[in-house]
Formats: C-alpha cells, sequence, structure tokens
C-alpha cells in the first residue's frame, strides 16, 4: 500500500512499515503544499494513507470527501515514537480510505525543572 508522510513525520519511522510502499512530502517535491493541496496530490498520485502528527486536521479539511485514510501521530517526538512503532503499522494496516483514526502514544513527558 503507498503510504504519505506529511512534513511532520520522522523520516526513520517508514522502518517499521517494511510491507509499505511510504515516501515523504518532501522526497515528493510537495515540500510547500498545504493540507488540502498535500492531500489532494497524495491522492491523484494514489497514495491510499496519509501519516500525520497535525492534530488539526481533521477540523481543517473534510474527510469523507476523500478516499484517503487519515492517521494521526500524537506526537512526532521520534523518542517516543522509536519505543513503539509497531502501533503505527497497526493503525496503516487497519486504514481504509476516507478513514480517520489517532495513534495515541500516551502523555507526552513533561519538560524538567532545574
Amino acid at each position: 500500500m503507498k503510504v504519505l508522510f506529511d512534513h511532520n513525520v520522522p523520516h526513520r519511522l517508514r522502518y517499521s512499515l517494511p510491507a509499505h510502499e511510504v515516501s515523504s512530502a518532501d522526497e515528493m517535491g510537495w515540500s510547500e503544499l498545504e493540507n488540502g493541496e498535500l492531500m489532494r496530490a497524495a491522492e491523484l498520485a494514489g497514495f491510499v494513507v496519509i501519516v500525520t502528527a497535525d492534530q488539526n486536521i481533521s477540523a481543517q479539511q473534510n474527510l469523507r470527501a476523500m478516499k484517503l485514510a487519515m492517521v494521526v501521530l500524537n506526537t512526532n517526538n521520534w523518542n517516543v515514537l522509536k519505543d513503539k512503532p509497531g502501533i503505527v503499522a497497526e493503525a496503516v494496516d487497519a486504514a481504509k480510505p476516507g478513514s480517520f483514526q489517532v495513534v495515541d502514544f500516551g502523555p507526552r513527558p513533561r519538560p524538567k525543572h532545574r
């Protein structure tokens, strides 16, 4: 399945999706595209799933009109993602056209005060 990583998703996460063809927005030459434009370009290019860390994307776009599945990560912090890459793979594997799901890695670490 063709999977597109939005600008804000660490590229190293692609290694947790070996069964899929993963490209990034940057690699596709779409680094300047905003959400709606990016989604339309991805759909036209045959992508099935977009993975993003943009928490507001569902409020910004009419996802029902799209054939793309959307997987939203609640963080793009690599130190958090690298410890649980399997849940991203499960979400991508379960994605269906027009679906929207949030992958929750738990509470974000709080900054330490010194």
